[in-house]
């Protein structure tokens, strides 16, 4: 069989192959995603976000067993920071999730951000994919740890869940607009911390505030995670979301709307490739940058003038 014979058998050997091929953009790494593509949009992708600290990895890993004691295949794409000096990562969330690699409905990956910016690695929808098509059920993307700004994984996921702690100082910093309007569901992890009630009642505040809601709450669970105390009820909160995209017919607008934004970034990675390469290849690049070096044109008009030499 080739590989994409093997992914779809769900082999975990074709399914590690087929990811780094996608991920490094290796020749195949365009066919094998052609392929595979009809046999995805079966899985409910689940994203995890959090500021650093937050018990992301011990809450997914929790969430994975509960949900294969269910009978469920889970696929788990954890993104680690990657080093800007080496392009490596430590892959410290795998280690977290060490009981899991020995199941056989698991499949777990690392992928290190390789320098994009919101949370995700650049190849991270793709993976999801891969694993949507081998016959994965349930897809979580853990997101390496946010600040203010990274946010994407509404990008990738159905269903989101803002994980935060009680005790982190600012708890307003944790809970400003845009962590508060991508949640879907918030768990506060760690809730036998001091100030859990008052993190709850702050959360619940914001969401008062937030005129964006029409039809969906969020809820607010509390988890122990390093204990296995709140995991049931969070699934719970999950799987009333999923019925809730489904009823509401808002599943398929939120798929809708990551298919139009996966197209606009394939265009931009596309054009940009195209653009690079036919501009600086020759050395009248390296002239126009000397030119603008001088101030004896401006970026704004050389830019134009390539686009329009290079597009028309």
């Amino acid at each position: 069989m080739n590989i994409v014979e093997e992914v779809l058998a769900g082999s975990k050997r074709a399914l590690a192959r087929a990811i780094t091929a996608v991920e490094n953009e290796y020749d195949e790494a365009a066919e094998i995603m052609q392929k595979l593509y009809p046999h995805t949009g079966k899985a409910h992708v689940i994203g995890i976000t959090g500021p650093p600290g937050a018990g992301k990895s011990t809450l997914t890993d929790k969430l994975a067993k509960e949900y294969r004691r269910q009978g469920k295949t889970v696929g788990i794409i954890a993104v680690d920071p990657t080093s800007p000096f080496s392009g490596g990562a430590i892959l410290g969330d795998r280690i977290r999730m060490n009981e899991l690699t020995l199941d056989e409905g698991v499949f777990i990956r690392s992928m290190g951000t390789r320098g994009s910016l919101g949370g995700l690695s650049r190849k991270t929808a793709e993976a999801a994919k891969i694993m949507d098509a081998a016959g994965k059920d349930i897809i979580f993307i853990e997101t390496v740890g946010v600040g203010q700004s990274e946010v994407d994984v509404i990008k990738a996921a159905d269903t989101t869940i803002v994980v935060l702690v009680p005790g982190l100082g600012d708890d307003i910093q944790a809970i400003k607009a845009g962590i508060l309007e991508i949640a879907d569901i918030f768990a506060i992890n760690k809730a036998d911390r001091d100030g859990v009630d008052r993190l709850n009642t702050e959360i619940e505040m914001m969401l008062d505030l937030n005129q964006n809601m029409v039809d969906w709450r969020p809820p607010v669970k509390r988890t122990v995670a390093s204990k296995g105390e709140g995991i049931a009820e969070l699934i719970a909160a999950v799987e009333d979301h999923i019925s809730h995209l489904k009823q509401s017919g808002q599943l398929a607008v939120r798929r809708t709307e990551r298919t139009k934004n996966e197209l606009l970034a394939l265009l931009d990675e596309h054009i940009g490739r195209y653009i690079l390469k036919h501009i600086t290849t020759g050395g009248n690049f390296d002239s126009l940058v000397a030119s603008v070096e001088k101030r004896e044109q401006d970026p704004y008009t050389v830019v134009a003038n390539l686009l329009r030499q290079t597009l028309r």
